[in-house]
């Protein structure tokens, strides 16, 4: 089964990984390096760099980069290019693909439809729609220098 990873900064990526119903793990402050023991799913907020140390710090921890699989982005549509930032840059640091955006904290069809996805990566299927691959963000976003 593909697993589920989040950090929350205000709550809003918390609500939406709880209202999927899918085992979670949430990424805290107090305890970023956390051992994922299997393939995952990464949904993050929309923050600036200096707000997603634990996120770095998560990421950074054992094997957690390679078990990484894809990314949902939460965030607020109103700030344009800066939606889903935390997930753009991330997606082309890692060459990881985004395969969701939502806004807040999702609607009950965004639910529908991460959970679909996790049982179509959980059930070996390849062929999940990536919402934006990361050579095509390559020119429109500067790199987090601490995933390298």
């Amino acid at each position: 089964m593909v697993a589920i990873a989040f950090y929350s900064i205000t709550g809003q990526t918390k609500k939406f990984g709880v209202k999927t119903g899918l085992e979670a793990h949430e990424i805290t402050d107090e305890f970023p390096q956390y051992d994922m023991k299997e393939k995952f799913i990464l949904i993050t907020p929309s923050y600036q760099d200096f707000m997603m140390d634990s996120l770095v710090d998560f990421l950074n921890y054992k094997d957690n980069k390679k078990l990484l699989i894809g990314l949902s982005g939460c965030g607020n549509r109103n700030f344009n290019d800066l939606f889903a930032q935390t997930a753009k840059k991330i997606s082309v640091t890692l060459n990881v693909p985004i395969l969701y955006l939502l806004e807040f904290s999702g609607t009950e069809k965004d639910v529908q439809n991460v959970r679909k996805i996790v049982k179509q990566l959980s059930a070996g299927e390849t062929t999940t729609r990536k919402v934006e691959k990361p050579k095509e963000l390559r020119g429109n976003i500067s790199f987090l220098s601490d995933y390298r």
